[in-house]
């Protein structure tokens, strides 16, 4: 991504709008409008809903009102410039500069991709915002005028939207005369890699001082302006299984002279995900899929080798903790009778991003400050996430960002066509800075 033609001066909407032009080709679609939000005085049960301070949320309005085309901007030139996991030298370096033309002092990560961002008191209470950067090892076939630049990557997951939201979010709260909390920013690298850079920055001192963390995810089955939210688990845990087999190999006419990889190989891929599902509790939705499976080229011929790969998911945190040794204990099982060696790989992913009770609820009544229509229930995904290992530190909560138009096909995540009805990022700016807002000095 290239970084030239950065802002100077203080960081203005006409500013602003000049630099992003001047990074990334004009688009030619039109910048979409802001969706219409109404604050509401009553939850549906009667209680009252806690609204942000009416200064602090004029300030916002007043700077998305100046800033809400420059969201656009900078959302398509991430877009047009993806890069992939522990690679995102160049959107770390454009966040940093245009945090810092607003008067903030990022800091940069080891290694030099993502960062960290305080604004705010410096005593008290601090909650943290999160978004991830990376892009993903996928071909864009949007056909947008800003479609991706670097040949087999693209950003369909939305996190060119996360970094566009967080980083409108810092900057409208930098224009808040006083926050009733600090608030950290944290611009994270490498999501898309297991076990993810959420690590690295807990690491790295991310969460240090912090009290509750919270996160958005663009989500392509809710229509713009709907957020959806769910105490509990609303991601699952994702492991990666590799089981590479070894056998002497021999002719198909006599079987009983050697060891039968194949037939060893139709055990488990029938036999492991079986006995799994009798082994464990069904209400934690776990799943073992094969996604790949290799072995032999001739039909006379036994292979000596063969490959077998795939995924375990489980929506359960107990139960997670218990798959490793038992998917060792039923490989073992399977393969000991055909004599068939075995080398058994398996690579924890990440735990599922588990909500909990109160921070869900403030994201809840930051989300009813859109309008009464603007909460919607969620189920919970089959995907993995690494927001999990941050909630494995401190409570917190991810939300889900309603980004399809309403009209047209829904895409999904990870499609090479996969696009945003780009209202979205404004919606996003008014969550997060409505969760800061409605927090209580302490």
């Amino acid at each position: 991504m290239s970084t030239s033609g950065q802002p100077v001066g203080h960081a203005s909407g006409s500013a602003a709008a000049a630099c992003v032009t001047a990074q990334a080709a004009p688009p030619t679609r039109p910048p979409a409008p802001d969706v219409t939000v109404r604050a509401v005085a009553d939850a549906p049960d009667g209680e009252p809903v806690p609204e942000p301070a009416l200064d602090g949320r004029a300030a916002v309005e007043r700077w998305l009102a100046a800033h809400g085309a420059d969201l656009i901007q900078w959302r398509r030139h991430i877009h047009a410039n993806p890069e992939l996991s522990r690679t995102e030298f160049a959107t770390t370096e454009f966040v940093a500069t245009w945090l810092t033309k607003a008067g903030l002092t990022p800091r940069r990560m080891p290694g030099g991709t993502g960062l960290l961002c305080d604004i705010g008191p410096e005593d008290g209470p601090r909650i943290a915002l999160r978004a991830d950067m990376d892009a993903l090892p996928l071909q864009e076939f949007t056909g947008l005028p800003f479609s991706s630049t670097v040949p087999g990557v693209s950003h369909a997951c939305g996190h060119d939207a996360h970094t566009t939201i967080l980083l409108g979010t810092a900057l409208a709260l930098a224009e808040v005369p006083e926050l009733p909390v600090g608030v950290r920013l944290i611009f994270q690298p490498a999501e898309e890699v297991m076990p993810g850079g959420a690590l690295d920055m807990v690491a790295a001192g991310a969460l240090d001082g912090i009290e509750r963390i919270f996160a958005v995810h663009c989500d392509p089955r809710l229509e713009v302006g709907r957020v959806g939210m769910r105490v509990g688990a609303i991601t699952s845990a994702a492991d990666t299984v590799e089981l590479v087999l070894d056998s002497p190999g021999g002719h198909t006419s006599r079987p009983h002279l050697t060891s039968d990889l194949v037939y060893a190989i139709g055990t488990v891929i029938t036999g492991l995900p079986g006995l799994l599902s009798r082994r464990i509790d069904p209400r934690t939705s776990t799943v073992m899929v094969w996604g790949a499976v290799s072995a032999g080229k001739a039909p006379n011929a036994i292979p000596q080798t063969g490959m077998l790969t795939g995924t375990v998911r489980t929506g359960d945190h107990a139960t997670w903790s218990l798959l490793e040794p038992m998917v060792h204990e039923i490989v073992d099982g399977l393969l000991a009778p055909t004599g068939v060696r075995y080398q058994l790989n398996y690579r924890r992913g990440v735990p599922p991003v588990v909500n909990d009770e109160h921070s869900a609820r403030q994201f809840e009544d930051a989300i009813r400050a859109l309008g009464q229509d603007a909460l919607s229930d969620t189920p919970q995904s089959g995907g993995g996430e690494d927001f999990s290992w941050y909630l494995e530190e401190v409570p917190g909560a991810m939300a889900r960002l309603g980004v399809w138009s309403g009209h047209g096909e829904q895409l999904d995540l990870h499609q090479p066509t996969f696009d945003i009805d780009e209202r979205a990022l404004a919606v996003g700016v008014r969550v997060f800075t409505n969760l800061v807002l409605q927090q209580r000095p302490r």
